[in-house]
C-alpha cells in the first residue's frame, strides 16, 4: 500500500477551490481533459518534457502505467489512473471540512510571522512553573517565548552557542565564590558578555509523601536507610543546589540512598513521590501541590534569566522585560504558591558580580 505525505505553500491569496494540491493528480487532471501531453503541459504552464519526464518517474515510483502510450492516438489515461483520480476525488469530498479546518489553523499559526507587531523569544531553560504562567500570559499580548526546559548548565551553553536567546536557571541567594554552583556556572557566565535579569524567587524542599508519614524534616533525615529518595539529572539546578544543601549540612551522596537516582523534572520527581517508588525529593513547592504530596521546605532562591548584552535592547527581550515589570505579572506571579517578588528586582537588570559575586579582580600594586 502507498503512503501519503502532506505538504503546504506560503501564498498571497488562496487557489478557487479548497483541495490539497498533488502535482500527480494536477497531471492527469489535465491528460484527460486536453487528450495529449503537450497540451495538458501547456495548460499547467510546465514543459512537454517536464510533463513527459514527470509522469514516466511517477510510472517507474508507483510501478503501474499512468498514460497509454499509443502514437498518434489520443492521449488517455489508463485504468489505474482512472482509478487514482476517482480515488482522490473520494479522499477530497470526505476531508474537505477537515482540511479547510487545518488550512485555517495552518494560516492562523503563520499570521503571527507576519505581524510586525508580535515578538518572538526563545528560552531555554532550567524547569520552572512560573515560566509556563508567563508564556500563556504573553502570548495574547504578541509576546510569544517558545520554551524548551532542560538543564541550567545546558541552557547557559545553548546561549552561549547561540541556540537560543535567552537562559533560565536557578541558584541560593548570593553564593560564595568557593559554592557548587560558582564551581558550576563560572565558567559560563562573564561579566561584560552576558546581563542577568531577575525573575523570581521560590521555594525549594522536600517533597514527601502525604501527611509525611516518615516524619521527614531536613536533609538529616536522608541518612535514614528506610528513606528513599529520587535525585535530578547531573547538570541540573536542583542537582547542584543538592549538592550545596549537602556541603552546608555535612553530609555526603554517598549519605543519600538514591542519589545516583535520576527524573528529568520537579513534575517527575513529585510523580516518583506520589507513585511510592521514593519517600523524598528535591522540588519546587508548586510542584509538591500539584501532586496532593506534603513539603518540607528547605532554602528560598533566585531564578535568573540571563542573555548576552547584545540582545539586551532587542525587540523581543525589551518586551519581556515591560511584562516582568507590569503589575499584572507581578500580581500573578506573587499569587502562585512557593514564589514570592520579595528581595527581588522582577524585570530589572541585575549586576552580575554583585548578585553571582564570584569574580575578582587583581588590585593594582601600591607604589
Amino acid at each position: 500500500m502507498q503512503k501519503v505525505e502532506l505538504s503546504y505553500l506560503l501564498a498571497p491569496a488562496r487557489s478557487k477551490d479548497a483541495l490539497i494540491r498533488n502535482p500527480l493528480m494536477d497531471m492527469l487532471h489535465a491528460v484527460r481533459a486536453e487528450g495529449s501531453i503537450s497540451k495538458a503541459a501547456k495548460s499547467l504552464d510546465f514543459s512537454y518534457r517536464h510533463v513527459w519526464g514527470a509522469l514516466k518517474d511517477w510510472e517507474q515510483t508507483l510501478g503501474r502505467e499512468l498514460i497509454v502510450w499509443d502514437k498518434g492516438q489520443r492521449a488517455k489515461l489508463t485504468e489505474f489512473g482512472d482509478k487514482l483520480l476517482w480515488a482522490e476525488r473520494q479522499a477530497q469530498a470526505r476531508l474537505a471540512p477537515q482540511i479547510e479546518a487545518l488550512r485555517g489553523d495552518i494560516e492562523r499559526a503563520f499570521s503571527t510571522a507576519f505581524d510586525d507587531s508580535a515578538h518572538l523569544l526563545t528560552l531555554y531553560a532550567s524547569h520552572d512553573n512560573a515560566l509556563s504562567t508567563l508564556r500563556d500570559q504573553t502570548a495574547p499580548k504578541g509576546l510569544h517565548l517558545d520554551i524548551r526546559f532542560m538543564g541550567s548548565v545546558d541552557a547557559i551553553a545553548a546561549l552561549n552557542a547561540g541556540r537560543c536567546m535567552m537562559a533560565g536557571f536557578h541558584t541560593t541567594n548570593q553564593p560564595h565564590a568557593q559554592s557548587v554552583a560558582a564551581r558550576t556556572y563560572r565558567s559560563l557566565l562573564k561579566p561584560g558578555l552576558h546581563k542577568l535579569i531577575g525573575f523570581a524567587t521560590r521555594t525549594q524542599g522536600l517533597m514527601v509523601a502525604k501527611g509525611n508519614p516518615l516524619r521527614i524534616t531536613s536533609l538529616q533525615d536522608l541518612k535514614r536507610p528506610e528513606v528513599r529518595y529520587i535525585n535530578r539529572a547531573e547538570g541540573t539546578g536542583t542537582r547542584v543546589l543538592l549538592d550545596e544543601l549537602l556541603a552546608s549540612a555535612g553530609l555526603r551522596a554517598a549519605d543519600v540512598q538514591g542519589y545516583d537516582s535520576q527524573e528529568p523534572s520537579h513534575t517527575a520527581v513529585a510523580q516518583a513521590v506520589a507513585s511510592g517508588m521514593a519517600d523524598a525529593g528535591l522540588g519546587i513547592e508548586a510542584a509538591a501541590l500539584e501532586k496532593n504530596l506534603g513539603f518540607v521546605p528547605l532554602t528560598q532562591e533566585r531564578y535568573h534569566l540571563v542573555c548576552l548584552k547584545s540582545e539586551l535592547a532587542s525587540p523581543p527581550v525589551a518586551a519581556l522585560l515591560n511584562e516582568l515589570q507590569s503589575s499584572h505579572w507581578q500580581s500573578t506571579l506573587s499569587a502562585l504558591p512557593g514564589y514570592s517578588l520579595d528581595g527581588l528586582q522582577t524585570g530589572k537588570v541585575l549586576s552580575l558580580r554583585a548578585v553571582l559575586p564570584w569574580w575578582h579582580y587583581r588590585r593594582p600594586k601600591a607604589v
